[in-house]
């Protein structure tokens, strides 16, 4: 079953939402179950996340991990960020089912797609291209 911080996420997430002017945006999904997320951050000068939302379609796990993320890298540093894995998520939860935890996958999967979506716009408007 469900832990209490995975009900509580699911039942309440608080970073649910889309930012129009998003630094970066990352989507991961797993066609086998169905779930699909989309993380959208805003960075600041000094490379910390300064905004982040998700619009997960998928099961109660799925919006528990993504909602779990977003308050675990809120006003990290990207490299703070990058060091988020499945299994951090998932602990961060108080464990997941084993039919669940790729929910997890997906979810830091989504973030690590957001940061990398950052990285190469500036590569883009540092090289003009």
């Amino acid at each position: 079953m469900y832990s209490e911080k995975v009900m509580e996420h699911f039942m309440n997430p608080r970073f649910v939402g889309e930012i129009s002017d998003a630094d970066g945006v990352g989507t991961e999904g797993n066609p086998v179950c169905g779930d699909i997320m989309r993380i959208f951050i805003k960075v600041d000068a000094e490379n910390r996340i300064a905004d982040i939302k998700f619009k997960t379609f998928g099961c109660g796990a799925a919006i528990a991990t993504s909602d779990m993320v977003c308050e675990m890298v809120l006003g990290k540093t990207l490299d703070e960020a990058l060091q988020i894995t499945n299994a951090t998520v998932a602990q961060a939860l108080d464990g997941l089912p084993p039919n669940k935890l790729h929910c997890s996958n997906l979810a830091a999967d989504a973030l690590h797609k957001a940061i990398a979506d950052f990285k190469e716009r500036q590569v883009t408007l540092e090289t003009g291209a």
